[in-house]
């Protein structure tokens, strides 16, 4: 079954819309002559928005919610770097503190989130997007480091399968799916690519992630996809 935002009318959500590809999702749904109207959440909303204060995405899903339903979310946010200091490498460079905060805005924030938004979406066939990242997926994990980032997204798609599972006893039409945009230009990912071949623009990630969600089927519990619609393993 395809999704409906792919040939019929349908109202979109982004949170995290300010980032580079959050921005290029909602210039995405502007460009869509079938999307009637795309809400955009950031940082900079007015009443403000911050994945470490429950209360702000509460309040931002009660405004948002009078907007709704929506026939797509897509949570773009999260951080490769804390504190600015990029991915520890190796056990020595581990700290508390610095796992607690990759964990609260890559996993427990975006878990809030998802509480808190799922309500929004339509009853009929839709779908809720996360941003995850390949190096979440642990049977893919070949060559370690990048601690924190990587066991948060991990415990990310573990809360979107559980989510995904318990949503659908609801709205069995419901897809959620956790996407791997690739390696994209932007400021989160500058510090990391500068030997990088493969380096997407934003817009080009996007349309690609669009394009591959179309096509996602039914299934019990959450996709975890890359951008060209491969499945990665969880």
């Amino acid at each position: 079954m395809t999704p409906l935002y792919a040939s019929h009318p349908f109202k979109a959500l982004v949170i995290g819309s300010n980032g580079a590809i959050g921005s290029a999702f909602v210039e995405a749904f502007r460009a869509d002559s079938n999307c009637i109207h795309v809400e955009t959440i950031s940082r900079q909303s007015a009443g403000g928005f911050d994945l470490l204060d429950e209360d702000s995405i509460r309040f931002q899903a009660s405004l948002a919610g009078s907007l709704g339903p929506f026939e797509i979310i897509i949570d773009a946010t999260g951080a490769l770097e804390i504190d600015g200091l990029g991915p520890e490498k190796s056990l020595t460079s581990l700290t508390q503190d610095r796992l607690m905060q990759s964990f609260s805005i890559n996993a427990i924030g975006p878990a809030l989130v998802i509480r808190h938004f799922s309500p929004l979406l339509s009853k009929g066939v839709s779908i809720y997007a996360k941003l995850s990242a390949r190096v979440g997926s642990i049977a893919d994990n070949k060559k370690g480091g990048w601690y924190g980032y990587r066991a948060s997204k991990a415990a990310l798609n573990m809360l979107l399968q559980t989510a995904a599972i318990e949503l659908q006893r609801k709205n069995m039409n419901l897809r959620v799916v956790a996407l791997q945009p690739g390696t994209v230009r932007s400021k989160l990912s500058n510090p990391f690519v500068s030997n990088h071949t493969n380096l997407q623009e934003p817009q080009d990630s996007v349309s690609s992630m669009l394009e591959a969600m179309k096509h996602l089927t039914i299934r019990s519990g959450a996709h975890f996809i890359d951008f060209k619609g491969n499945e990665i393993p969880w």
